[in-house]
Parts: C-alpha cells; structure tokens; sequence
C-alpha cells in the first residue's frame, strides 16, 4: 500500500494515533467523523485501517479492517481484519456497501490500482470516502503551509523519537495533485470534495461507482 513499505509505519505504530493527535491539533477524529457522514451502512472497508482509530464511530455497520502492517493491524480491535495492500484486496467482486479510507493515498505505491480494486469490491452504486492531507488551494496560502509543515512535522516526529517518518510525511503532502485533478478520471465518479483544517489542508472526497 505504500512506497515507504509497511515498516515505516510498523515502527512507530505504538504511538502513530497520539503523535498524529498533536500533529492535527486534535482535530483528527473530527475530519474523519465528517467524512462518515457520507458512508453508507452496511459492510464496509477501512483501508489503510492502521490501529483502528476510526473504528468507535463506524456505529452499527460491518466493519472489514486492512492494513500491510501487522503491528498496526495487531492494535486494532475490529472483529475482520484482513493484512492486505490497496492495490490487492483479496476479497470478493461486490461484496461491500462502502469503503472509507483516511490518511492513506499519499503512502500507496499506485493510485490507479488501488482505485481499481476499490471499484471490484463495491457494489454497484455504492460508495468510497476518502479522507487526506493535501496542500491548500492558493499560492499564498500553499506557500505559508509548506513553511509551516517543514518546521513542526519533523519537530513532532524527532519528539516522537521517529524523524525520518515525519520527514517523509511532509515530504508526502507534495506527492499528489490535487484531489479534483487526482479523482477527476478513473473507474470510480467523483461526486463531491470538501476542504478541511488549518488553510484547508485537509481534504475529504466521496467516489461512487456507477449502476
């Protein structure tokens, strides 16, 4: 799932959930709660489910937790788990009601792939919510935000004894375009995005798949 290989996140996946706390100011609960507003009930897909963070409010649906890192995946207390890449799920043609994804598609290794395997594994008119960090939109605002995230994300992570991780995920927050150009083709319609956080550095996405 990611270019970095699962180590990079096995290696600090005992404190990924507090140190990604401060890095969003304790917001993160809170961009991922409104993204679920958008996923439908049923049986569904975290992918890139990491530690389980989401998982306390995905209220009454089927939960299918997947993550290439079995630290990770070994913290998270949803009753399926699945070790898997995005860009293989080794599950089913249609079989899920959704698929929500959060702080993830900036660390897969192919992008068409995994939005290829997504399409598979959806019912047809079901829905992905995709939940990211991204630069804002404008240059001025694009340029405070990349001087501001080359100070404090490797200052959070050299305090989370892991600086070579948190170097990479600033270093990450370039790797994409944006999420209008990034979902615009594909096999998965993109319906709507919206923008959140400081600036607006973090952006949520629903992608439907056709009838």
């Amino acid at each position: 799932m990611t270019g970095k290989g699962p180590d990079v996140f096995s290696d600090i996946a005992d404190r990924y959930d507090r140190v990604n706390r401060i890095l969003s100011l304790g917001r993160d609960r809170a961009w991922r709660q409104r993204a679920l507003e958008f996923l439908p009930q049923g049986r569904v897909l975290d992918l890139g489910a990491g530690t389980g963070a989401v998982n306390v409010d995905m209220g009454e649906r089927t939960l299918i937790a997947a993550d290439p890192s079995l630290p990770m995946l070994s913290r998270n207390d949803s009753p399926a788990r699945l070790a898997a890449f995005g860009e293989g799920l080794p599950l089913a043609d249609s079989v899920l009601d959704g698929v929500f994804s959060a702080f993830v598609f900036r660390n897969l290794t192919s992008v068409p792939e995994t939005l290829a395997e997504i399409h598979r594994v959806l019912r047809p008119g079901a829905s992905a919510v995709i939940v990211d960090l991204t630069r804002p939109i404008g240059k001025m605002k694009q340029r405070l935000h990349r001087m501001g995230s080359a100070v404090f994300v490797p200052l959070v992570g050299r305090l989370a004894g892991a600086p070579s991780e948190y170097k990479y995920l600033n270093v990450s927050l370039d790797k994409l375009p944006s999420p209008e150009l990034l979902f615009a083709e594909g096999p998965l319609a993109l319906d709507h995005t919206w923008r959140m956080g400081p600036l607006g550095f973090v952006y949520g996405a629903v992608l439907k798949r056709g009838l």
